[in-house]
């Protein structure tokens, strides 16, 4: 879990310097700077969507996804901790602690790159897709804190245990995915990253927490059709 650790220690050291720098970063640098950002995360989703070979398994993966995330009520519980934390450490209010948490830690976890490097990681110990990642979230997280406050620090707990815990899996597992699963669950996450990107620009409300589940119900069904040959 070397690369894990990396990780978090990458969005803790960048989120807290972001906080730092927030009291000199004016309301429209600030407002741009998240445009920004949300155009860049846009981009990035929707080139890894485009990797798709087959869109009726990403679609139907969203579709059973978003029946599961609803029924188990990701976003709600994602919100409800943000909040607990949010009473204890943090103002409240549109924008607070609550809203950089919740944002920020799909950020750092929807993607291909946070499983996969997680799962490289538990099956040859080598963390380097998860250090390059570290890098990338720690720049993100200098720029999200200085914007949105210290919540974008409290992120790095859902990193640790997803991160962690694909990790472990995979050492225990010990089985690897296929070029196909790895282009399907990549194109899903890809699209539930654009999602967050409208989010940012508050285009629109997408609840993506409630469709993290499509990422694994798309690598599910594409092996159960790669085994039977469908």
């Amino acid at each position: 879990m070397v690369g894990t650790f990396i990780n978090v220690a990458a969005i803790c050291t960048g989120a807290l310097l972001g906080a730092l720098f927030k009291k000199g970063i004016p309301q429209r640098v600030g407002d741009t700077v998240m445009q920004g950002l949300g155009l860049a995360v846009i981009l990035v989703g929707a080139q890894m969507a485009l990797q798709t070979r087959n869109p009726l398994i990403v679609i139907g993966s969203l579709a059973l996804g978003g029946v599961a995330g609803a029924g188990l009520d990701i976003e709600g519980r994602l919100e409800s901790l943000g909040r607990r934390i949010e009473a204890r450490f943090g103002r409240s209010g549109e924008g607070g602690l609550a809203y950089a948490f919740v944002t920020t830690s799909l950020i750092f976890c929807v993607g291909a790159m946070a499983v996969m490097g997680s799962i490289e990681d538990g099956l040859t110990g080598n963390p380097r897709t998860l250090i390059a990642k570290a890098m990338l979230d720690g720049i993100a997280a200098v720029i999200f804190a200085s914007t949105m406050g210290v919540g974008v620090f409290f992120s790095a707990i859902p990193v640790f245990i997803y991160q962690g815990s694909i990790t472990l899996a995979a050492r225990l597992v010990g089985a690897g995915l296929s070029p196909w699963v790895v282009s399907e669950l990549t194109a899903t996450g890809g699209l539930l990253i654009v999602a967050i990107g409208l989010n940012l620009l508050q285009v629109t409300r997408i609840k993506v927490g409630n469709l993290l589940p499509a990422i694994f119900i798309a690598a599910a069904i594409t092996a159960i059709i790669e085994i039977y040959h469908w």
